[in-house]
């Protein structure tokens, strides 16, 4: 089951000039700049697709009760009005920006990442007359859209879905299969953690959602800046590769709560305690490919596991509060594990009740994907929840998109989904019915792309 990450702080920029001050706030305790003044259009200026998101950020700010006004004589924009007023700053949420490429991060954006509020999870696979070079282009192009879109500006030909908006958090993560590696020749240089997966005895895969030869997360704060960035790529990819599958997901927005809490997931637990923080002596070790790993290209880099798995929430919502708490092994209200304290107790696994059983059930979840469970084996999760409608039979097609980072998938997913495997009070509930490995490249350095060096090595 995952959990939200409390990850790294999200470098966050204001949308105008760059402001060294900054004030604590939103979800996960990111650092959120200061409004910044931003510019209003030149008079008479023209809204041609290239003008860029920033660009108009003041203009609508400005235009406040009046409104931009579509449709008219001729179908233009209206902004007369909005021009001679004074520009008025994007919210918090709308102008903070990850930095495609941090400057003292040698990973991608969107692993240590606070959870954005709105997601998509993408996978394509290489055309049939793809090849290497295919390949390093497609990823050169997808690098520079989005480091273009993540800065807050529009890439040529643009749709302009977001030219109004912000960065709002926007990252955009890069990942590749298994079969990449056949499709491009580099099958001499395809790590051993790259290995398929196992069979799980609770699987129900479907292989036409599974897997893939590129794997695309894209994250933000705002679900048309998303969307945006979906489309984009998708439109980067043609003739080049198609598209394989595609999940949408979502998580509590941030400033929803008076204060950063751990988010929920659709069974109403606190999702995301028992994280590994960043402050953790041994998180990259965990998380990061070791600097002396044998794939030079992957140093710095990590492997996501992604999972779509399915909740039963019509059979888990029957349950009264006391069984689910027991199956859990934590409270709901708070997250407290339920041999007492608050959310960040730890859990006294020894502690047993007057009946002499343990007060934390053998089998509760909580209690066998925790770290000591497991020689110490963790993830960093990083979901989104889905919602799909309903079944035919009326039961809502919602639960988890799962994804969770570490440095070896055999060491930390593998070796803890083995023991869910065998007797998880959870796994009734749950239907893991897709899922995907991927190796996930350290950032591209300036001027380069992302699996540069694999593919120019």
């Amino acid at each position: 089951m995952s959990k939200q990450t409390s990850g790294k702080k999200a470098t966050q920029k204001a949308t105008g000039k760059r402001n060294p001050g900054t004030r604590t706030g939103g979800q996960g305790g990111g650092r959120v700049p200061a409004p910044a003044a931003v510019p209003a259009p030149e008079t008479g200026a023209s809204l041609a697709p290239e003008l860029s998101r920033r660009r108009l950020l003041g203009t609508v700010g400005a235009a406040g009760a009046a409104g931009l006004v579509v449709g008219g004589a001729g179908g233009a924009l209206a902004v007369t009005a909005a021009q001679d007023a004074a520009p008025t700053a994007l919210t918090s949420i709308g102008s903070t920006e990850v930095a495609f490429r941090e400057a003292r991060a040698t990973h991608q954006a969107g692993i240590t990442t606070p959870l954005q509020a709105t997601g998509h999870l993408v996978a394509f696979d290489l055309a049939p007359d793809a090849d290497r070079k295919t390949a390093a282009a497609l990823l050169r192009r997808w690098s520079r859209t989005a480091e273009e879109l993540m800065a807050g500006r529009t890439p040529d030909a643009d749709t302009g879905v977001a030219l109004d908006a912000g960065p709002s958090s926007l990252t955009v993560t890069f990942g590749l299969g298994h079969s990449f590696f056949d499709r491009t020749g580099l099958t001499k240089r395809r790590p051993v953690q790259l290995d398929p997966l196992p069979d799980f005895s609770a699987d129900a895969l479907d292989p036409g959602r599974s897997n893939g030869d590129l794997w695309i997360q894209i994250g933000a704060d705002d679900a048309l800046v998303a969307f945006h960035a979906l489309r984009a790529l998708q439109k980067d990819a043609a003739g080049s590769a198609r598209l394989r599958w595609q999940m949408n997901g979502f998580n509590r927005t941030p400033g929803a709560t008076a204060q950063p809490r751990t988010a929920r997931n659709l069974m109403g637990q606190i999702d995301g305690t028992n994280n590994p923080k960043p402050s953790d002596k041994d998180f990259d070790e965990r998380i990061f490919v070791a600097r002396d790993a044998d794939q030079a290209w992957m140093r710095g880099g990590s492997y996501a596991v992604v999972r779509r798995i399915r909740m039963l929430l019509d059979d888990w919502e029957k349950r009264s509060r006391h069984e689910q708490e027991k199956v859990i092994g934590r409270r709901k209200d708070n997250g407290a594990p339920l041999t007492g304290g608050s959310e960040t107790t730890p859990m006294r696994l020894d502690a047993t009740g007057s009946d002499g059983l343990p007060v934390i059930p053998a089998n509760a979840h909580a209690r066998i994907a925790a770290p000591a469970s497991n020689q110490g084996a963790a993830l960093l999760r990083r979901p989104f929840s889905f919602h799909d409608g309903f079944r035919e039979d009326g039961a809502p097609d919602a639960g988890l998109l799962f994804v969770c980072w570490q440095a070896d998938p055999l060491r930390a997913f593998t070796q803890i989904q083995r023991k869910l495997d065998r007797g998880d009070a959870l796994s009734p509930f749950l239907r893991h019915e897709a899922s995907g490995l991927f190796a996930v490249p350290p950032a591209a350095e300036p001027g380069g792309y992302v699996g540069r060096p694999l593919l120019e090595g």
